[in-house]
């Protein structure tokens, strides 16, 4: 029996820190075992974290906003309900409001220490209610004074003021000027640059030359998936090659199938299945494409484990990985990726399904997209991206003229690595398999 310490965990190779999005707990809450203690979001996911241990929240040591490394103490769980509750977080940081004193009298001031003075109005009402540091911060960077804080209704623990319910304050607000008071106001403050006004996030804003805009504040999954994209371009140097695969017969496999597939097992079969099987055999034939780079070394991976991008709604997107893909057959392939896409957009997806990936797909094709080049996902050295099925007419190898689903595959490439000839060759290799296929025996 004894208390438990809880931590940022992390969510994904080379993820150094999460952000703490929602708590489902409030010290003095108990909690069973697997129950939601908290939401966190990272570049790769917005998980839902599960307690490990069953008993009461002892301590919330972060508000949600922050964002916190990983290994770092969040929380504290104690498992033995017979020891009596200390009475609520002990941490500052905490969201919930500090318990209140016994007495609204200030503590006595020693001796030897003169009377402070009385502190500005501003500051007493501050001392009214408890605002987390992240809307304290936001305040701040907008200009609202501490008295319309003080106007917000929370929805948060205890009713304070959540990072939500700020926003819904400054798109209600709108464009007015804030209220100042000649305390709160710096002496011979600059005034900002009229090129970048400080513009509430998602209110319309009129620029010096009359151009309507809207400022809307990236949310924390956005902003990492921004660095790291920009850290994959200055890391690989991007290469793509770009061919066209005849889907025909793949098409008229699915339709002839598709019916009876989802009768069996519950889900659709598409043509992401059919073109992750043939790059996983691609993958056989071409071990150099399943690599990455360490320094100076190449380091060529033996087992296949295939990623697969997600949308989630709203959120960006996810790479699952398909661990050990060469080793499931076409129907095994079908049904992990189903379980992984429905893990991924319910937030359910765990940390040993994000991470490991030596190669991945993306389907552009599903948004109705004709081809793209995609951003490599490192360490990995490649990334394949299939568009949208099409007929179109094309000249056969007898010179008629015929109706076929014609589909844009494109290969990117590290150029350290692999050079244009392997990147073709497997581009072709993967082209070849699609087309040639017996759909048949692999079912």
């Amino acid at each position: 029996m004894a208390k438990h310490e809880i931590v940022m965990p992390q969510m994904g190779e080379s993820i150094t820190n999460g952000t703490i999005t929602k708590w489902h707990k409030e010290p003095g809450d108990t909690i069973e075992l697997d129950e939601i203690l908290l939401e966190i979001s990272t570049d790769k996911v917005e998980s839902e974290i599960p307690s490990p241990f069953a008993g009461r929240v002892e301590e919330v040591l972060f508000p949600e906003g922050d964002t916190i490394d990983v290994g770092v103490k969040i929380a504290v769980i104690e498992d033995d309900l017979s020891v009596p509750f200390a009475g609520g977080s002990s941490s500052a940081a905490s969201d919930a409001p500090p318990a209140p004193a016994a007495s609204n009298d200030a503590p006595p001031v020693p001796a030897s220490q003169p009377p402070a003075a009385p502190a500005p109005a501003a500051t007493n009402a501050e001392t009214t209610r408890f605002y987390t540091p992240l809307v304290k911060a936001m305040a701040k960077e907008h200009g609202v004074a501490l008295s319309e804080l003080e106007a917000i209704q929370g929805s948060g623990a205890g009713g304070r003021v959540n990072k939500a319910d700020f926003l819904n304050f400054l798109n209600n607000r709108g464009s007015a000027p804030a209220a100042t008071t000649t305390a709160a106001a710096p002496a011979a403050a600059p005034s900002p640059a009229p090129s970048a006004p400080a513009t509430p996030a998602g209110v319309a804003s009129v620029t010096a030359s009359g151009e309507r805009v809207e400022i809307i504040p990236m949310d924390n999954m956005r902003k990492a998936i921004a660095k790291n994209m920009v850290a994959s371009k200055l890391t690989s140097p991007h290469v793509n090659s770009i061919d066209e695969v005849d889907m025909s017969h793949l098409v008229k496999f699915r339709e002839g199938i598709k019916h009876k597939f989802k009768a069996e097992e519950g889900f659709s079969i598409t043509y992401t299945h059919f073109i992750m099987y043939a790059i996983i055999q691609a993958l056989k034939e071409h071990p150099m494409v399943n690599a990455s780079v360490d320094g100076d070394n190449i380091v060529v991976k033996k087992d296949i484990n295939l990623g697969c991008a997600v949308a989630v709604p709203g959120n960006g997107l996810v790479v699952p990985v398909i661990k050990n893909a060469d080793s499931l057959n076409m129907r095994g392939l079908a049904r992990k990726v189903n379980e992984l896409a429905i893990k991924a957009r319910a937030k359910k997806l765990t940390l040993d399904e994000l991470q490991g990936g030596t190669f991945t797909v993306t389907n552009v094709g599903s948004f109705g997209t004709l081809m793209a080049t995609p951003v490599i996902l490192q360490p990995q050295v490649g990334i394949f991206a299939v568009g949208v099925i099409k007929k179109r007419p094309m000249i056969t190898e007898d010179d008629a003229i015929a109706i076929r689903h014609m589909m844009y595959a494109t290969h990117t490439y590290d150029h350290r690595i692999i050079d244009g000839q392997l990147g073709g060759q497997f581009l072709d290799t993967v082209k070849k398999k699609l087309e040639t296929m017996d759909p048949s025996s692999l079912f």
